[in-house]
């Protein structure tokens, strides 16, 4: 068994493509199965090294690896010597036809009502009529002719699958320059490097009727493969998640403080009704099961992720995330926050509190309780204990309780509505800031 996640390093990874590559790279562990790494970088133009690199450090952080790695572009050959058999087969034909003339076609069937199929028209052109275009100097693009039948296969996710070639367009394959398209490239690859299940995105379901076709062009048994196709991932307000949405980038997560473990739960039982079970990915392909994935579209909901984030943060020692906290942090700083935070970026905010100057918000009416409070602080040393006997003597003496004496205080000496205990963070905010903070203008 063997099973590839084959990016294009046209842009950032984002949590749609994430989800397909963590689906084949758990697929693949579980089964004692390969998993390998292919790079689609034959679109010369728009791919970028650096973007080769981020997805390979995006991949590292939520723990896949791979036993093997190609680039396309390391094949040129390969798709060569099959563009020369399907010729020879008389599955590739040359096309002449401009994207203008293209266009009219596709406009003139749309408006008698008729899918836009492409019509064939160059097959029939005769020997001498397209020895006549090149002298003009036309040069051909090549597209495959699609056998005029109905290609079908179980698929692992979405079950009995069926695609009538007659009603999909011959693909191009070739462009005019002679450069291979990921159609044609995707099967080569598939096929030469031993690729036994593909797991994809949904909108892959004509694509994947195409390249079986072509696959049995180039010799292979028409079961030759096992595919996956995973429903379509939605934005929270049920919109198609875009993968040029950056805020949805790994990059992005990994920046923002989500936890590689919190991701890769959350995403693993996507589309599921198991609920995420929080454990990293060597773990987690100890359980993955492909079969309870449904085939309806998955809502993509940060809420929810944020939520485990949170869960998974809470639990997490201080050794843990100790290199990712703000300098100086120190294991009872991230003990009293950690149960308050849904992204590691935060403790930035509370470690300024603890450890930094704030500037709390003027609270009308409430000066001189503040005073009043600031006068009646213990002498330090401060633990644990020092919120609760502070705050009884305060209550004693103003006759004050519940909201009205711990939020003031609370909004005077974090400059938050809420936070974490403030038990805990006293003693680390230290007396001379609480006394700074409550009487600002002494």
């Amino acid at each position: 068994m063997k099973l590839r996640f084959a990016p294009s390093p046209t842009g950032l990874l984002h949590v749609g493509n994430a989800r397909q590559a963590l689906a084949n790279a758990l697929y693949a562990r579980r089964y004692g199965g390969q998993f390998q790494l292919r790079i689609d970088d034959t679109d010369i133009g728009r791919s970028r090294e650096e973007l080769v690199e981020a997805i390979q450090k995006d991949l590292h952080w939520m723990g896949i690896q791979w036993d093997e790695t190609f680039r396309q572009t390391e094949r040129l050959d390969r798709y060569a010597a099959a563009i020369e058999k399907l010729k020879a087969s008389g599955h590739l034909y040359p096309c002449f036809e401009s994207e203008q003339e293209l266009a009219a076609k596709r406009e003139t069937q749309i408006r008698q009502r008729r899918a836009p199929v492409y019509d064939r028209a160059m097959l029939k052109m005769t020997p001498q009529q397209r020895a006549q275009a090149e002298a003009n100097g036309k040069v051909p693009y090549w597209r495959f002719k699609l056998s005029n039948t109905t290609v079908r296969w179980r698929d692992m996710v979405m079950g009995d699958c069926q695609v009538k070639l007659p009603s999909v367009s011959d693909p191009v394959l070739v462009r005019t320059d002679g450069t291979v398209l990921y159609t044609l490239a995707s099967v080569v690859d598939d096929l030469e490097t031993g690729i036994t299940h593909i797991i994809r995105g949904e909108d892959h379901v004509t694509n994947t009727g195409v390249q079986i076709d072509i696959a049995q062009a180039l010799g292979a048994h028409p079961d030759h493969f096992r595919f996956a196709h995973l429903p379509l991932l939605l934005d929270e307000n049920g919109g198609k998640l875009s993968k040029r949405f950056d805020a949805c980038s790994l990059r992005t997560f990994r920046q923002d403080g989500v936890e590689a473990t919190a991701l890769i739960s959350y995403l693993a039982r996507l589309g599921s009704s198991d609920d995420p079970v929080l454990l990293p990915f060597d773990e987690q392909a100890k359980i993955y099961d492909i079969s309870h994935i449904s085939r309806s579209a998955a809502r993509f909901d940060t809420r929810q992720l944020l939520s485990l984030n949170h869960k998974l943060l809470a639990q997490t020692p201080y050794a843990d995330v100790a290199d990712r906290l703000p300098k100086g942090a120190t294991e009872a700083f991230w003990l009293a926050i950690r149960g308050n935070i849904e992204l590691l970026s935060e403790a930035r905010l509370w470690h300024n509190v603890t450890d930094g100057d704030i500037i709390p918000p003027v609270q009308e009416g409430e000066d001189d309780f503040l005073k009043e409070a600031a006068s009646l602080l213990p002498p330090e040393p401060w633990d644990e204990t020092t919120w609760k006997t502070w705050t009884t003597t305060v209550r004693e003496k103003t006759g004050r309780s519940g909201k009205a004496l711990y939020h003031p205080l609370r909004l005077a000496l974090t400059g938050e509505e809420q936070g974490p205990e403030l038990r805990d963070l006293l003693p680390l905010i230290g007396r001379t800031r609480a006394l700074a903070r409550l009487q600002p203008s002494a």
